[in-house]
């Protein structure tokens, strides 16, 4: 029984835009699932592919089903082939056919014609352009666009083995060598199995050197080789060939033979002006209507069951000779596959023709063991058209494969076919012994005896016999296009599948998704190594690949050590800052693969050994750096130790040890003996060192010795990123996972519940899921198009006992798998030529679902999702509806719970929810000193020469509790040593302000979110958040934007004042300072006056709302005892030190600051910090690690 189709005929090329059919009226006949193929001619026919291939029908016979195509097609003839109809009925079909009409200007090419477009001007040249086309072609190879100009520049478009290569230069010489031997390195190639007779589509769009080239629905971005931004081509373009092969410079292999339409080069219309015959187009031999050749081709569609039957009776009408002749072409991806077999007389003698190992073999088998074999050609699976000639006259059989040379059989005797001849396969009733793997691929142009085989009359029946073949078209397909191999894996393919090589890309898996390598130092431990050198993969099956990194685990932490081209010491001399010496380093990692290891340790390290002679790091005058450092993103550094990156000093600087106190470096005391500057970076956000620049050792006597050591990193900051889900309704979102073609999951979790969903993340009709599906059970399942899909992995133990457990869920366009600790891997292969992209449109809810049921309950770690480790601390903090912990508190999971680690959190308690509230006297005050940069503190002076950038990236969070009935008064200030700072104040009426002056020489912006009196005994609760230069406020759960309205008075009254009341939970970033006040009272980072104790500002605060019921005074009552005076008497200042640019001030008044120091007393300090705050004078102890204000 022969396949059914449907075919319409449109009168005319029209453009299609959707079909829609329906069954028969009133009965049970409907086809519920169809293939559409489409044609300009009614017999060279291509299928319409979208997704898998096959169009979804109808499920009754009254519906009407609209499939709208992805694409628009262009063509005159559509069929439908029914694959699917109601079981219960037969066929039957009523369509109905969408688009509109199509005209174009078209012009077909013989393979020497050509059309020249000239110039009006010697020479055009360009900055931009715009070329657009649609080809069609009858060979594999030939020339579409060629123009170029005399000083190098071209542009060239070319088929090249059915692929479209692209040949763009501006303004480069070619090496000679190179043109004569006819190669030019091609700038970028596109495209596949474009010799298919069939339109394709090209645009190319060019401005300057960025360009674009477009093959139907494929685009490449590439820039162009050469100086220039202009394309300058001399007197003319030529499409379609060059008519003047000896021309210089060109590189053609054969012009254009097809047809091309719709040709326009900037704007101009080139086949309708040479239609027109326009004087400036000249066209050689070029017809204006596509001719249309009968290269009509079969497909054999499978590997086993296809075969083409031909009567040896057609070879013996072709000729009188003895023998026989036979000629045909065949293209497949197959590197192995029977194309000829036929028996011969004398018996048991037979032929077989066959793809072996990607060649082509003949065997003439003489008796049972007694063969004659000859090969030829190579790669004959590489999708291309190749003929084949085999010729038994002559006393010989001949095989010729293309243009080669023929290889020969000698045979004993005249050979004569006897049956018939069997093409692409044999079956065991037609040939009677073993054949190999039948032929999958297509043929065309079959000869016997130099007569062309009708085919049309084989699908009539009316000659020959066939089985699984597709008639009139040629139905292979590019599997490599898009390539699906990651990680640069090589794509091969047979007809129905491709796989991909992985050798050398550091990954593995069907498409070299999975990493090769553990991701850390870290990890490596954990499976038990030892200290030695290993690749590591940073992002996982991110796109990064491995690098090559020392793992020291000799210590307690594991350090990653990173090497870089110039370890050892070097001395430099007669540099100067007009000339100066430059090292760059060149790491054993990419800067990619250098940042993620960066990003994903907890802290990162890196010496620089510097000793002087006579050579300054800094100009002693104003500040100036005569020697600096790049960070990882090229920034220059001017700070030589620490981890303070605002500060333009040494370590001796910062550890105040210097050899003469009057400079910040001992290098830049300029003695004649060596002085020593070494000091080690553990700023990670700007490691490691890229470069390094020197400029003063050209005086007499005057040089340096470096090294920049390795840098060294430790910890991973995802390995204990955790979020615990307590409710069946908790969960995390996430932005909508971006998994079209394949992610990997993976995580570690632990709980006591029977079931839950660990995540989810839907589309219209497609999902991904993966779920503790029962106590002892892991499920992942997903719907790309074809069906749900569930892996299930099954543990002969519970997996909710509380104990933490492994789970990597992977989906790829060829095998979906399922990993649960060591259980076996469970693999699951993607059924063939069937939907691949996973349409997903909602937000990624983990710990739970859409719905708000079936959640998780416990505790999930370490999530990755295609190398990405998702932040769950945050993104609870942000939530607050999955954590167990409260106040940025970090939740631990142990063996019978958890913990709360409340250390970053303001809060206390088991579940981070108490408040830490501090009440002083009015002789108390608390300073911490922060030991971290924060670059909102940044000084941006344009007089100072090391000026940080950063600022305007800058970011901090503060949050509050306060209780008061003073007025003005001080909350809360932040400061640096170059004059900047941050202030939160009541103003004069109670109205709060916060200033911020991070500019020296512009006002500080005011900003009053709220004008009520908040000097009113009540408990208020303030959050800031800043972003750069945007502010925003919330006083009592009511959000405010920033206003402007500098009043300096104010300020000084609140510093003046100080702060009477009681401070709760007070949040700076990641530090709680008042909690370390109680906590830690012998910190380092501590400076307290006066008495401290731990209060209560909630109760404070109910309490003095009971006061007012009961017609009592306010908190500031004269009858207010001691203690209660201590309560609501605080003054706190909150210092950032030593983060800003040591500006030029800061050099000339070293010497004051030192002798104030000391005279200094508690008169000195009160005047410090009034006169700091109005940046007046320079009052400040030297080397005080704050500045009150």
């Amino acid at each position: 029984c022969h396949q059914p189709w449907f075919q319409l005929d449109l009168r005319d090329r029209m453009e299609v835009t959707a079909v829609a059919t329906q069954g028969r009226y009133d009965s049970s006949d409907w086809v519920s699932s169809y293939m559409l193929l489409y044609s300009d001619t009614g017999r060279a026919w291509k299928q319409y592919r979208q997704e898998d291939g096959r169009l979804p029908g109808n499920m009754n016979s009254e519906a009407v089903v609209q499939n709208k195509l992805s694409h628009s097609i262009r063509t005159r003839f559509l069929r439908l082939l029914p694959l699917d109809w109601n079981p219960s009925g037969w066929l039957g079909l009523r369509v109905e056919v969408y688009g509109c009409g199509y005209k174009s200007d078209v012009a077909d090419f013989d393979g020497r014609s050509s059309l020249l477009y000239r110039f009006n001007q010697k020479s055009m040249s360009t900055v931009k352009d715009v070329v657009s086309l649609r080809f069609k072609s009858r060979q594999a190879e030939g020339v579409l666009l060629h123009g170029e100009g005399q000083r190098g520049d071209y542009i060239t478009l070319e088929l090249h083995r059915g692929r479209l290569a692209l040949y763009l230069n501006l303004d480069e010489r070619d090496d000679p060598r190179l043109r004569s031997s006819g190669g030019r390195s091609v700038a970028v190639s596109l495209g596949s199995l474009l010799d298919d007779q069939h339109w394709h589509s090209v645009l190319i769009e060019r401005f300057n050197k960025q360009v674009n080239l477009t093959v139907d629905s494929h685009t490449q971005h590439f820039r162009t080789k050469g100086e220039g931004d202009s394309l300058e081509v001399d007197y003319e373009l030529s499409f379609g060939g060059i008519p003047l092969p000896g021309k210089p410079g060109t590189f053609i292999r054969k012009n254009f033979h097809g047809c091309i339409e719709n040709l326009y080069y900037n704007g101009i219309n080139i086949i309708d002006l040479a239609k027109r015959r326009k004087p400036q187009i000249y066209s050689g031999n070029v017809t204006f209507s596509c001719s249309q050749p009968q290269l009509v081709a079969t497909t054999f569609v499978s590997s086993s069951a296809s075969f083409l039957s031909l009567p040896a009776t057609a070879a013996a009408a072709g000729s009188e000779e003895a023998g026989f002749s036979l000629r045909f072409q065949f293209r497949t991806w197959n590197a192995d596959g029977l194309l000829l077999s036929v028996r011969l007389a004398p018996e048991p003698q037979r032929v077989e023709l066959q793809i072996s190992g990607s060649r082509l073999r003949l065997t003439l088998h003489t008796s049972a063991q007694q063969k004659s074999q000859v090969s030829t050609g190579h790669n004959v699976n590489d999708g291309l058209w190749h003929s084949v000639t085999l010729d038994t006259r002559d006393q010989q059989i001949s095989l010729t494969l293309d243009d080669e040379a023929a290889s020969a059989i000698e045979p004993w005797q005249q050979l004569q076919a006897q049956g018939d001849f069997y093409l692409g396969g044999c079956p065991s009733e037609g040939c009677g012994h073993p054949t190999p793997a039948a032929f999958q691929g297509c043929m065309r142009l079959i000869h016997i005896n130099g007569v062309l085989m009708n085919l049309l009359h084989v699908q009539q029946g009316s000659l020959g016999r066939y089985h699984a073949l597709q008639f009139d078209t040629c139905g292979i397909r590019d599997r490599c296009l898009p390539n699906y191999c990651e990680h640069g894996g090589q794509c091969s393919q047979t007809w129905s599948a491709f796989r991909c090589d992985c050798s050398g890309t550091g990954h593995t898996g069907a498409t070299c998704h999975n990493a090769l390598y553990e991701p850390s130092c870290e990890a490596y431990k954990l499976t038990g190594s030892s200290s030695g050198y290993y690749s590591i993969d940073p992002d996982g099956s991110g796109p990064l690949g491995p690098a090559r990194v020392y793992c020291n685990m000799t210590e307690d932490q594991v350090w990653t050590v990173l090497d870089h081209s110039s370890s050892a010491p070097v001395r430099v001399q007669g540099s100067s800052p007009q000339k100066p010496y430059i090292m760059r380093f060149n790491y054993s990692a990419s800067p990619e693969q250098l940042r993620a290891i960066v990003t994903g340790s907890e802290q990162c390290q890196q010496e620089v050994v510097y000793r002087c002679r006579k050579s300054r790091l800094f100009n002693i005058k104003d500040g100036t750096p005569m020697s600096w450092w790049l960070d990882q993103a090229g920034e220059r550094r001017t700070y030589w130790g620490g981890f303070l990156p605002g500060v333009q000093q040494c370590s001796c600087g910062l550890q105040e040890n210097c050899q003469d106190m009057n400079y910040f470096c001992n290098c830049d005391a300029a003695t004649n003996s060596w002085s020593n500057d070494t000091g080690v970076l553990s700023y990670k956000d700007h490691l490691p060192v890229s470069q390094i620049v020197i400029g003063d050792t050209n005086r007499t006597g005057s040089e340096a010795v470096y090294r920049v050591g390795a840098l060294r990193c430790y910890g991973d900051k995802s390995t204990w990123n955790a979020a615990s889900f307590y409710q069946e309704s908790s969960y995390l979102h996430f932005p909508t996972l971006q998994a079209e073609l394949g992610s990997d999951i993976s995580f570690y979790f632990k709980t006591s519940a029977p079931s839950g969903v660990f995540l989810e993340n839907l589309g219209l009709k497609d999902f991904i899921r993966v779920e503790l599906s029962s106590p002892s059970a892991v499920a992942f399942s997903f719907d790309v198009g074809n069906g749900p899909a569930v892996l299930t992995v099954k543990s002969h133990v519970p997996l909710n006992d509380r104990q933490w457990h492994y789970v990597r869920a992977e989906r790829g366009v060829q095998e979906a798998s399922l990993q649960v600790d060591q259980l076996p891997l469970r693999f699951l292969e993607a059924p063939a030529d069937a939907h691949v992209r996973l349409q997903l449109n909602s937000q990624l809810f983990v710990g739970g679902t859409a719905s708000r049921q079936r959640g998780f309950l416990g505790c999930i770690r370490t999530l990755a999702i295609n190398g990405v480790h998702f932040n769950l601390e945050e993104r609870a903090r942000m939530t607050g509806s999955s954590s167990l912990c409260h106040n940025r508190g970090r939740c631990i999971e142990k063996s019978s719970g958890y913990v709360c680690d409340c250390s970053q959190s303001a809060y206390g308690g088991p579940s981070c929810r108490e408040e830490v509230s501090v009440s002083f006297d009015s002789e108390s005050s608390v300073t911490y000193t922060f030991q971290e940069p924060f670059s909102v503190m940044q000084n941006r002076s344009s007089q100072a020469s090391s000026v940080s950038r950063e600022s305007s990236r800058a970011r901090e969070n503060v949050a509050f509790s306060f209780l008061t009935s003073q007025r003005p008064a001080m909350l809360l200030s932040v400061s640096t040593f170059s004059q900047q700072y941050i202030a939160v104040i009541l103003a004069t009426n109670g109205s709060l302000q916060i200033w911020y002056h991070l500019l020296a020489d512009q006002d500080p912006d005011v900003f009053v979110p709220i004008r009520q009196n908040l000097a009113d005994g009540r408990l208020h609760k303030i959050r800031i958040h800043r972003e750069a230069k945007d502010v925003y406020v919330q006083v009592n759960l009511v959000a405010t934007r920033h206003c402007r309205d500098p009043v300096h008075r104010e300020v000084r009254e609140a510093g003046l004042r100080g702060f009477v009341g009681c401070l709760s939970s007070v949040q700076f970033n990641h530090l709680a300072p008042l909690k370390v006040a109680l906590l830690h009272r012998g910190s380092s980072l501590l400076s307290i006056r006066g008495a401290l104790e731990e209060s209560n500002c909630v109760a404070l605060a109910e309490s003095a709302t009971s006061h007012s019921l009961l017609g009592k005074g306010p908190l500031e009552s004269p009858a207010s005892s001691r203690r209660s005076a201590r309560v609501v008497t605080a003054a706190v200042f909150v210092a950032l030190c030593a983060l800003a640019v040591l500006s030029r001030f800061l050099y000339q008044q070293r010497a004051e600051r030192r002798s104030l120091q000391e005279k200094e007393n508690r008169q000195a300090l009160e005047t410090a910090y009034r006169t700091e705050l109005h940046l007046h004078g320079a009052g400040v102890r030297d080397n005080m690690k704050e500045y009150y204000i």
